[in-house]
Parts: structure tokens; C-alpha cells; sequence
């Protein structure tokens, strides 16, 4: 598709939002759980929060690092 950007030329913060959106409508829309944006939107937060110095196996830390735009 032309136009289209890999997700590390996207704002950390704007990714984080869509993230908690998408995450939120799972129960309403379980499809999501198959989306390989998904699945792609996960895998790239998490490398991020791992450089960070998160523990994302810990809900908690994982969970205040996506709520937190500046990080």
C-alpha cells in the first residue's frame, strides 16, 4: 500500500492511546484478540517498555507505562 509507515514512525504517546482503545473494545470486539495489528501494536509497545526498563510480564508496571505519555 502506498503511503503506508512502519509503526516506529508514529509517536510513542499515539500508539500508547490506540493501544488502550483497542485493548478496552476487546470484550465488545473479540476479533481483536486475532488482529495482527494487534498482535504487531503489542510486540512493538513491549519492545519499548523493555528498553525502558519495564517488566512487562508485571500488569501493573505494563499498565502504568502505557498510561503514561511521556515515557
Amino acid at each position: 500500500m502506498s503511503g503506508t509507515r512502519p509503526l516506529a514512525h508514529y509517536p510513542l504517546a499515539e500508539l500508547k492511546v490506540l493501544y488502550r482503545v483497542l485493548h478496552a473494545a476487546v470484550s465488545d470486539h473479540p476479533e481483536l484478540m486475532d488482529s495482527e495489528f494487534m498482535d504487531d501494536l503489542q510486540r512493538h509497545l513491549q519492545a519499548h517498555a523493555a528498553a525502558a526498563g519495564v517488566d512487562v510480564s508485571t500488569h501493573s508496571q505494563w499498565a502504568a507505562w502505557l498510561a503514561d505519555p511521556g515515557r
